[in-house]
């Protein structure tokens, strides 16, 4: 039913993630409300990206210049790092005001099943810049998963000694119930648990 050129686009749109087969063929249509507008602004900024984005020297987070707007914000703290998995995960922690430190990119997780081992991630950087920064505390904000776990501890026995490490608390979100909470959410709330 649809054009072949109209099937590319729902098929590329579908290949991004969180867009299924019936949400790409919504974008598809919306763009089609006006192709001669819409069309050459998504390509140019998609071109944009794709030629001037690249991953920072220092972080290896995303940047245009070289080195990201975080490394270079000199009201930042340069002794605080926080290393996360992937640079997507910059932004929810960055927007919650709490953290004023600098950030790592692994590039990441430990895996060693799927052949994700130390010397395919950042460890190796992350280790020159707690030297080179004199970091004082290393909080590690990876996914609550095995691997995200695993890479956790792996992180925290390397930088033991040389810096404070702290994990992000889980738990419980804000406004959930008890009874919709699984057991190892609830287990990971207790433990973390602060005296009021």
């Amino acid at each position: 039913m649809l054009t072949p050129s109209i099937e590319r686009l729902v098929s590329e749109l579908s290949k991004l993630p969180g867009i299924g087969p019936r949400s790409a063929q919504r974008l598809a249509f919306h763009l089609m409300k006006d192709p001669a507008a819409r069309a050459p602004a998504l390509a140019d900024a998609l071109m944009a990206v794709a030629e001037r984005v690249a991953l920072c020297e220092t972080c290896f987070a995303f940047a245009e210049d070289g080195v990201c707007p975080i490394c270079t914000d000199a009201r930042r703290d340069p002794t605080l790092l926080c290393a996360v998995e992937e640079p997507s995960a910059i932004l929810p922690i960055d927007n919650t005001h709490e953290f004023r430190g600098r950030f790592h990119v692994l590039g990441g997780a430990l895996s060693p099943i799927d052949g994700v081992d130390p010397e395919d991630l950042t460890i190796d950087k992350l280790e020159e810049r707690i030297e080179a920064d004199g970091v004082r505390e290393l909080v590690i904000a990876t996914n609550p998963t095995m691997a995200g776990e695993a890479t956790a501890l792996y992180l925290a026995d390397l930088v033991r000694g040389r810096a404070r490490v702290t994990r992000l608390a889980s738990g419980l979100p804000v406004g959930a119930d008890l009874e919709h909470s699984d057991e190892l959410t609830l287990g990971r709330a207790l433990l973390g648990r602060q005296e009021l």
